[in-house]
């Protein structure tokens, strides 16, 4: 079990293989981790699928707007939303796009990322400066890597819950 020293900066992702254990960094992305925080705390994140999941590249996923798995649910709609908070500004830092680290989605302006985010499945250098990282998986990479692949997957995988572990 992964060892948790800050619980109020730690989010825990209920996947169908296992818990997915990420730090967030909120001493370099103060914004990005406050708003998981907030819509974690908010179950907005739970059910959500996993969209875009490119097989040495990376699984996003976090639109809460059009990504719950149910009723009316039209995965070709999904990855066009966020949440009905505001935009987040970049919070570009030096920490390179690693294997497992947390990326935020956005669209082409580097200040609109909202609730979408990625983690990475091996080193993205080429995404380094350009998108924010604020977190990083420290536990549950192996089920990760198990996430069902395409753009978007025929059957998406989705987080089955995603808490604070300080509310956990």
């Amino acid at each position: 079990m992964a060892e948790i020293n800050d619980p109020e900066n730690t989010i825990l992702i209920e996947l169908k293989d296992g818990t997915v254990t990420i730090e967030l960094l909120a001493d370099v992305a103060p914004k990005h981790t406050e708003r998981m925080k907030e819509l974690a705390r908010a179950g907005a994140y739970d059910g959500v699928v996993f969209h875009r999941v490119i097989d040495g590249f990376m699984a996003q996923t976090g639109d809460v707007e059009h990504g719950v798995a149910g009723e009316g649910f039209n995965l070709n709609r999904c990855g066009t939303g966020g949440s009905d908070l505001p935009d987040v500004p970049a919070e570009f830092s030096k920490l390179p796009h690693a294997r497992g680290t947390l990326g935020a989605a956005r669209s082409q302006n580097p200040n609109s990322a909202n609730s979408q985010f990625f983690i990475n499945f091996k080193d993205n250098d080429f995404l380094n400066g350009q998108y924010t990282v604020y977190g990083r998986v420290i536990e549950g990479m192996d089920h990760v890597d198990k996430i069902a692949r395409g753009e978007p997957p025929m059957n998406p995988d989705k987080m089955i819950s995603v808490k604070v572990a300080a509310d956990a």
